[in-house]
């Protein structure tokens, strides 16, 4: 049944009919016709905001020796067709990606290297828009203080963005992962971990790089 026979049974019926129609009829007939639109007019939901973005920590070191250097990789994938803004945007009113760090007593952050991004065009702007799509990969530096507390340390991440796609963008949200390391008296051996994802070659090009403050 499409929207012009139902109109014609409307018009046909006589006033008053279909008031006194059982109410699981009524909603057969409004089931067939949502079924028989267009799936063009069928509007799809848009994802939970949250779940477009999923990262993934990774560390440079284990064990990580007191008085040293080591770093953290959250590697982000993001759901086909979304995007999210470059940690510099490239307009001032979009809201950026930034990942902070709950640092555990004696743990501190030196550097974080951000990837610049891609512009790309839109249909909601006549501004082409500096994003990050696909995936992208933000490095931390940080150094193990000779206060660091010896053993098992986690260190909790929360990624802030917002998602959009070709034509519209969702509510901002955060994500939250996190990194298990070990910390070792400072003439411990390190040993590096995930070369995988710190090797030379996987080294995102270009990198913007911040300072602790941001």
């Amino acid at each position: 049944m499409n929207i012009r026979s139902f109109r014609s049974i409307l018009q046909e019926e006589p006033r008053g009919s279909l008031r006194n129609a059982p109410l699981a009829a009524l909603l057969g007939v409004f089931a067939l016709i949502t079924l028989s639109l267009p799936k063009t007019l069928q509007a799809a939901p848009n994802p939970q905001t949250s779940s477009v973005l999923q990262p993934q920590a990774y560390v440079s070191l284990q064990p990580v020796p007191r008085d040293h250097a080591f770093e953290i990789a959250v590697v982000a994938k993001i759901t086909p067709g979304f995007h999210v803004n470059a940690h510099q945007p490239s307009e001032d009113y979009l809201i950026p990606t930034k990942i902070t760090a709950d640092l555990p007593p004696g743990i501190l952050v030196v550097e974080t290297s951000y990837p610049r991004g891609v512009m790309r065009g839109f249909s909601f702007t006549k501004e082409q828009l500096r994003v990050y799509e696909g995936s992208f990969t933000v490095r931390i530096k940080l150094r193990a203080q000779n206060s660091a507390r010896i053993g098992k340390q986690k260190i909790d991440l929360t990624i802030g963005y917002q998602a959009c796609n070709q034509d519209s963008c969702l509510p901002p949200s955060k994500v939250s992962t996190a990194v298990e390391l070990e910390v070792a008296d400072a003439d411990t051996p390190a040993h590096p971990a995930n070369p995988d994802i710190f090797s030379s070659k996987s080294e995102p090009a270009p990198a913007v790089k911040f300072p602790a403050h941001r």
